[in-house]
């Protein structure tokens, strides 16, 4: 499963183009236009080949012990990010009620709690705390599958809500996800943290889609080569990532 490599925005990880007139900088357009309600998100691979065949078996399969093992990845990517604070509150990304009922458990909340024991034998010093229900998704959603990024962003408008905010107030807060599409759900549920209190939200996945591998995977599952799955991150016309 290897790592992402090449030049990431600084911000959400987002993969920057070639471009010499942009060769000092270091923010994918959208990040410069409008600045994320996060520091930093970051991912340990690329949403393709085998690990999205794994995170596809831990989501709808329900093969839970990947979760376990998928930790390791996420928290080696964690423990990368520049002037993470030693002090976090981690917070998984929420399922509605019926949809974690049908689904039996919510692979966010997994890795969370594998990748807790993991970050404490890699970095002692670390303060972490694990707080399931600190974020809670109060409607059901549609399926960000297939969704243009504005659909994505309206899907997920005001559906996340901190019903207990002391718990979050002053606090550095680590969001943990599977994957990260286009990032309507992370901007999403930190903007509920911030408007509760938090002092900052980091954002960490095991993977993250790019334009460029999307793209192949859209055009590749039309010709019929392969199955459209689930989390195919679409990107509007100009070739901005939401």
């Amino acid at each position: 499963m290897p790592a992402q490599s090449g030049a990431l925005c600084s911000c959400c990880g987002e993969a920057l183009p070639f471009d010499p007139a942009l060769a000092n900088e270091t923010l994918c357009r959208p990040c410069r236009m409008t600045a994320p309600p996060f520091q930093k998100a970051a991912a340990w691979g690329v949403y393709r080949d085998g690990l999205r065949a794994l995170l596809h078996l831990l989501k709808y399969d329900g093969m839970q012990p990947l979760a376990k093992r998928l930790s390791l990845l996420l928290a080696e990517r964690i423990l990368s990010i520049p002037e993470l604070p030693g002090e976090l509150t981690v917070v998984p990304v929420p399922l509605f009620g019926a949809k974690r009922r049908q689904r039996g458990f919510n692979q966010a909340e997994a890795l969370a709690r594998h990748v807790i024991p993991v970050l404490h034998r890699r970095r002692p010093e670390l303060r972490l705390v694990v707080a399931p229900g600190v974020l809670v998704r109060e409607r059901a959603t549609q399926s960000q599958a297939n969704l243009t990024p504005h659909q994505r962003r309206e899907n997920v408008r005001g559906a996340f809500a901190v019903p207990r905010p002391e718990a979050i107030q002053g606090r550095a807060v680590l969001l943990i996800d599977d994957i990260y599409t286009t990032g309507a759900t992370a901007r999403a549920c930190a903007q509920a943290l911030q408007r509760a209190g938090a002092a900052s939200v980091w954002v960490a996945t095991v993977a993250r889609a790019q334009k460029e591998e999307s793209a192949r995977q859209t055009v590749t599952a039309e010709r019929g080569e392969i199955p459209m799955k689930e989390d195919v991150a679409f990107w509007d016309q100009g070739g901005t990532a939401s």
